[in-house]
């Protein structure tokens, strides 16, 4: 499976990795928070995603604060699969070291590489319009069972092999929460263009795309997009004051 392995900052990132934690997985990427591993579990291919301590926090504060992101990640992935979204499937949670076996979603490409490779390619964009639509109904149907990803980019975004099928997991919900206010699911929406049009330059047609597709999926849409032009004005406003 694809994807960034923690939140945060790259930064902040333990300096070390240690041993795995069981025999035959190999460590795939280090994030901030968690690092990722690749392996079988009960000869499933499985990614695990463990969360380290970070040495800053009050270790009783580390404990209470990594089992509830962990749990909630596990909330979120198995709240995706009853609506019907695309997202690994939970295998096991280790709560003793605060980690999730996942499927791993063999030949995938995230979204983010798929873009990319389109527009080196030479293809006209608009060749990625029924991409990032499926991107936004994915995310309307999200955002109407109230679940944030809180993280959301392209990175975060993979395509099951073939890519042509348009087949969308969303992954990496570490920073997931419930809510159902609309201020909420517009900044989501607002990390998500910062994030698309800083990574994919010269896409915002796509990304209004994206939107458009989202507000005729949702059903809820019409105060979320209301609240993604105050949050996009709060922005620029703190962009002019420095």
């Amino acid at each position: 499976m694809a994807g960034p392995g923690g939140e945060g900052s790259a930064a902040e990132a333990e300096p070390e990795a240690a041993p795995p934690p069981m025999p035959g997985l190999q460590l795939v990427q280090q994030g901030a928070e968690a690092r990722l591993y690749r392996g079988l579990f009960l000869g499933r291919p499985t990614v695990m995603k463990l969360r380290f301590p970070k040495r800053y926090r009050h270790p009783a504060l580390e404990e209470r604060l990594g089992r509830k992101r962990t749990a909630q990640e596990a909330r979120s992935l198995l709240r995706c699969r009853r609506a019907g979204i695309s997202a690994p499937v939970v295998y096991f949670v280790d709560y003793t070291v605060n980690c999730i076996y996942l499927e791993d979603i063999v030949g995938s490409v995230t979204v983010r590489d798929h873009i990319i490779s389109v527009q080196k390619s030479g293809k006209d964009v608009s060749s990625l319009i029924t991409v990032v639509e499926k991107i936004g109904e994915v995310l309307a149907r999200m955002h109407d069972e109230d679940l944030i990803h809180g993280d959301l980019t392209t990175s975060n975004m993979l395509l099951r092999p073939p890519a042509e099928k348009l087949e969308l997991v969303l992954i990496d919900f570490g920073l997931s929460f419930i809510s159902a206010l609309p201020e909420d699911k517009g900044v989501d929406l607002y990390v998500l263009e910062k994030a698309f049009l800083s990574t994919h330059p010269n896409t915002e047609a796509l990304f209004e795309a994206l939107l458009k597709k989202y507000s005729v999926a949702s059903k809820k849409s019409a105060p979320v997009i209301k609240k993604l032009d105050e949050v996009r004005l709060r922005g620029r406003k703190r962009s002019m004051v420095g």
